[in-house]
């Protein structure tokens, strides 16, 4: 896996102040996407122990509320791997910071046994992550006044509610978003 950017203070990419870090290769190549360069599986840094203490010795700032992985595309089968136990570490090490993911995936369609990006560790990410911003991003449903989405089909999902109920449960910044 390669990483493409970290940002660290981001307000942008989900609640609170975040460390957001962009994973590199996505299949996607969605019309509009404001990051193409990560489409290239290859572009950036790898990701090494190195950047991965950098990431956990950001993440342990008292003033972060949580992480977020987005890209390129976090559930890419070659990146899944290592975002497992990056987000594994977290709760580990820093149990109070949340997560969360992007991805142009759809969760009840691709990321389920039998899904085009599911795979043996894709469960233990969806079981462990907070929230899931997920579907692909469409230039002609762009709407700059949605909160943390780019689309109108895009959604954002309360993981921990979905998976105690079996269904999706959608977040209330969805529902705050679409207010507006």
């Amino acid at each position: 896996m390669y990483i493409g950017e970290m940002i660290t203070a981001d307000s942008a990419n989900g609640t609170g102040i975040r460390v957001s870090i962009f994973v590199s290769g996505c299949t996607n190549h969605c019309k509009g996407c404001f990051q193409p360069e990560t489409w290239d599986f290859e572009y950036g840094r790898p990701y090494t122990p190195e950047i991965e203490n950098m990431i956990m010795s950001e993440l342990s700032k008292s003033y972060y509320d949580g992480l977020t992985i987005l890209g390129g595309e976090p559930f890419e089968l070659s990146n899944q791997r290592e975002i497992v136990k990056l987000i594994s570490r977290v709760k580990t090490e820093l149990p109070d910071r949340n997560i969360w993911i992007y991805t142009g995936f759809t969760y009840d369609k691709d990321l389920i046994p039998g899904g085009c990006r599911y795979i043996e560790c894709t469960d233990e990410i969806l079981d462990s992550i907070d929230m899931l911003v997920d579907g692909r991003f469409v230039l002609e449903l762009r709407n700059i006044s949605l909160t943390f989405r780019g689309s109108e089909n895009q959604r954002i999902i309360d993981m921990k509610k979905t998976r105690e109920q079996g269904r999706v449960v959608l977040s209330e910044l969805m529902e705050r978003s679409n207010r507006k």
